[in-house]
């Protein structure tokens, strides 16, 4: 047995605290490395530690004083690691709705419904939104229109929504994810809106109802059932999605 096997749960969170040296931090790291579930936990206490410190800085700014010394205690209480693992999820959202910081993510967001922040997947369904726009305006990229839910489920282990008879498929692609491919569909809705439907595994299991939020340019509306998520996009803000996400949603029962 190698020194790198012998890593103790403490030496995780001094890990994250910054209290090892340099030879503790590389022997932990070493550990990491070979085992990518570990690695994500800890990956996620580090991000969990580092919103804290942001927002207990001094930021004019950012949220009222009552906001930060909450969240002061929190971090004194997030020392204990059995403590750590239940609250970080929660602590997180409290955080961060309370400073202010839902309201202007990556994504140019104007306004979240509920204050939900936005899943990385929903950037993904974005990217590939326009990226179909992209292909759809290209005579050299031939469309696939045909949507094959069994045949997309065999590939991918992705189950795609039952389409409403009136809705057309414009186009049909695969593209790479974190987690495996992810599937994403063109089509045009009955009243003629354009909107393209995302699926993907985004590497963890829930069971999400539907969120909506506008964009600087577009409009999303998203869910997760089980290990799938899945999300509809429209280029044109305000198109109001959150119908055509509960009936495809409500398909997949």
């Amino acid at each position: 047995m190698t020194d790198i096997d012998t890593i103790l749960a403490t030496d995780f969170d001094a890990y994250v605290d910054n209290q090892l040296d340099v030879a503790g931090r590389l022997r932990v790291e070493s550990y990491l490395a070979r085992h990518p579930a570990e690695a994500a936990r800890v990956m996620a206490d580090l991000e969990m530690r580092t919103m804290l410190r942001l927002a207990l800085a001094p930021q004019p700014a950012s949220g009222r004083p009552e906001t930060r010394e909450a969240a002061r205690r929190l971090s004194s209480a997030l020392a204990g690691r059995r403590m750590w693992a239940a609250l970080q999820r929660a602590a997180a959202v409290a955080v961060l709705v309370s400073a202010g910081w839902l309201a202007n993510s990556s994504l140019g967001t104007r306004e979240v419904v509920a204050s939900v922040h936005p899943p990385v997947f929903v950037e993904e369904a974005v990217r590939a939104h326009q990226t179909s726009l992209v292909r759809a305006g290209m005579p050299s990229q031939p469309e696939v229109k045909t949507y094959d839910r069994e045949d997309i489920r065999a590939a991918t282990a992705i189950v795609m929504p039952e389409l409403p008879k009136d809705w057309q498929v414009a186009d049909v692609q695969i593209f790479p994810s974190e987690y495996g491919p992810s599937v994403e569909t063109s089509i045009r809705t009955r009243d003629g809106t354009q909107i393209s439907l995302f699926a993907v595994r985004p590497g963890h299991f829930a069971v999400e109802q539907v969120k909506n939020l506008n964009l600087a340019d577009a409009e999303a509306a998203w869910w997760q059932l089980g290990e799938v998520a899945y999300a509809i996009i429209s280029s044109a803000p305000n198109t109001g999605l959150s119908d055509e996400a509960e009936l495809l949603k409500n398909s997949l029962y």
